[in-house]
């Protein structure tokens, strides 16, 4: 007959009443099920069922229903003659073999209650197909149209919800993952908590540096309990995936022209700390977790250069560029996350960045110190003044409502222009991340205050992305802004350090290994020359049209300067000497020997469907 009732001789068949599997092909089932289950109470109460009721928002709509539908032929097989039938292997197997993926790109085990091996049978036996008249009900062409559609991965998709930071790191890999072909993630350091600092590149040749081609990042969560740029630079790494394979051709020739380097969270463990108050006490999340574990201010940590900017500005021939870190700060407290930001920069010619903020909404440029004596605020121009109001007008005015005068909201009301302002002309900061770009390499940073609610409701997620997304493209589009090309000697060899100067701008951009440079200059004529110890200077007038969307290329050839010396640079010494003491190992060790280090391992984003239940914690759902 195909039956088996050795378990269930003394059960009688009874009405299939579990609203998940109200549509399967018969009406009677029989407990105990074939998971072991006593009674339907007890089915509807565990997480097996649970799992079957989200299943189509975890896998983003993927194999559904056949998911559904496998497990409703355990939890109430199909009964007759007061016996239950095996639901087939084959079926089981087959959809497996479809469906694994999508389970693994959440980080999900295959359910334990769907092994193939364990409660399926064979057709030799008389099992019946789980799925019969499911795929009599759809159109072939419609069938495999819809798999297509769903091909993306569940946690590529865009969830409009706060993420912890292990969901966070789960949704770049999963992107990384989806486009391997133009994606990358690494980690730059770890937190005060052993949390990684996860970044993700794009670009058409990810994991190197193409001559040439500018490098852009984007910084968010500085401060933890500023969340809302977090879930926009996850939510652009995202999109930057998808519609390039989609085959978006603006996207495509961003990501295939520049390299572009994605860092949501800088203060994990001060987000966490923000997230576990969020939870009903939305006006606490704002107020908590603003620090890191070590209760450092990361937006105040980085070396204060602009104050020794100030102190040489009236000596013949000061810098403004490429000032060393003063031995003395290592001998501060300088916070992890601040070392790995810092060496970060260090290692990658970035040319262009923005770090993203929240309690007003603005873009604020160098500098951040005034240069008041008393450090009150006061209008405080950098060299580059007129490159930054340009580019931080081209965020605000690619923002939906930034640049309006009945938008502005926070202090910077009355100092803001068309939602632009100087730093320390709004709120006086020393040791800010954006000052350090500026004077210790040769990348441009701005930051951006995203809105007054620092941890707004998630329901204002979707709105938050649609008002950032035209800009989050259009600022990093300004990398092409300016002039880019190569230093080199007349054997045409590239020359490391060569400094370029624009007439009337008191900072220098300095190439790198191979000669190469990049310099962010306005619309309109300037006068730039390259100079390098040992060589005579080069000059040349360059014409930059308004509409021009690509920087021009401009190159330099220097020639060997008659009975020149090369002297030793003492301030290209001391920029070299990058933690001469060692003292980082006192910050980074605490975090590598903390014995509750894998107790703060998070679950993944799909845990808490499971553990509010109140039903018995999944763990077999885990992949750790």
């Amino acid at each position: 007959t195909g039956t088996c009732s050795c378990l269930f001789s003394s059960a009688r068949c009874t009405d299939v009443l579990l609203s998940y599997c109200s549509d399967m092909s018969y009406t009677q089932t029989l407990f105990p099920n074939l998971a072991g289950h006593r009674s339907r109470e007890e089915t509807e109460a565990g997480a097996e069922y649970l799992l079957l009721s989200v299943a189509e928002a975890l896998l983003g709509g993927r194999c559904n229903p056949e998911i559904r539908m496998l497990g409703c032929s355990v939890l109430v097989p199909r009964c007759q003659r007061d016996a239950v039938l095996r639901p087939c292997r084959s079926t089981c197997q087959a959809v497996r073999a479809r469906c694994s993926g999508a389970f693994r790109a959440i980080q999900m085990n295959w359910p334990y209650f769907l092994d193939c091996d364990r409660f399926f049978g064979a057709e030799q036996e008389g099992c019946y197909d789980p799925l019969e008249g499911l795929h009599d009900q759809q159109d072939g062409d419609d069938y495999d149209g819809a798999e297509a559609l769903l091909a993306e991965d569940p946690a590529s998709r865009m969830r409009f919800v706060y993420h912890s930071s292990s969901q966070v790191n789960s949704v770049l890999r999963a992107t990384e993952e989806r486009c391997a072909g133009i994606a990358r993630t690494y980690s730059i350091g770890r937190s005060m908590e052993g949390r990684d600092l996860l970044v993700i590149e794009f670009s058409d040749n990810p994991g190197e540096h193409e001559p040439l081609e500018p490098e852009v990042k984007y910084i968010a969560n500085v401060h933890g309990n500023e969340a809302l740029g977090r879930q926009m630079l996850v939510y652009l790494a995202q999109f930057l995936c998808s519609e390039y394979l989609q085959g978006d051709q603006r996207v495509q020739t961003l990501v295939n022209t520049t390299r572009i380097h994605i860092l949501p969270s800088m203060n994990p463990d001060g987000y966490e700390a923000a997230l576990s108050r969020a939870q009903g006490q939305r006006h606490a999340a704002s107020e908590t977790g603003r620090n890191n574990a070590q209760n450092i201010d990361l937006n105040r940590n980085f070396p204060d250069l602009t104050s020794i900017v100030y102190s040489r500005r009236r000596q013949k021939g000061y810098r403004t560029d490429h000032v060393p870190i003063p031995d003395y700060y290592w001998f501060g407290k300088v916070a992890p996350e601040t070392y790995a930001v810092m060496k970060w920069i260090r290692s990658i010619p970035f040319v262009l960045s923005a770090s993203f903020h929240g309690g007003d909404l603005v873009v604020s440029y160098p500098y951040d110190l005034s240069k008041h004596p008393l450090k009150r605020n006061l209008l405080s121009p950098c060299p580059d003044d007129k490159v930054f109001k340009f580019l931080a007008s081209k965020y605000a005015d690619a923002h939906e409502t930034m640049s309006f005068e009945s938008s502005r909201c926070g202090s910077s009301r009355s100092h803001s222009h068309k939602g632009t302002v100087n730093g320390a002309e709004w709120f006086s900061v020393s040791g800010s991340m954006q000052d350090f770009n500026y004077l210790h390499t040769n990348c441009f940073e701005v930051t951006v205050e995203l809105g007054c609610d620092k941890f707004p409701p998630e329901e204002e997620l979707f709105l938050a992305w649609n008002e950032n997304q035209e800009a989050l493209l259009a600022f990093m589009e300004e990398a092409h802004r300016g002039i880019k090309g190569f230093v080199k000697d007349a054997d045409g060899n590239g020359i490391p350090g060569a400094r370029v100067s624009v007439r009337g701008v008191q900072h220098n951009i300095t190439s790198g290994e191979n000669g190469e440079y990049f310099r962010l200059l306005t619309p309109g004529i300037h006068v730039v020359s390259a100079s390098a110890p040992g060589y005579t200077k080069a000059m040349k007038r360059v014409r930059l049209p308004q509409r021009m969307r690509r920087a021009g290329r401009v190159d330099f050839t220097l020639a060997k300067a008659p009975d020149a010396q090369v002297l030793d640079d003492p301030a290209t010494d001391a920029y070299g000497r990058f933690d001469p003491y060692n003292q980082y190992e006192r910050y980074t060790l605490m975090a590598d020997v903390n014995p509750n280090h894998e107790e703060r391992v998070e679950k993944p984003w799909w845990w808490n469907y499971f553990i509010q239940s109140g039903a018995p914690a999944p763990t077999w759902l885990l992949k750790h």
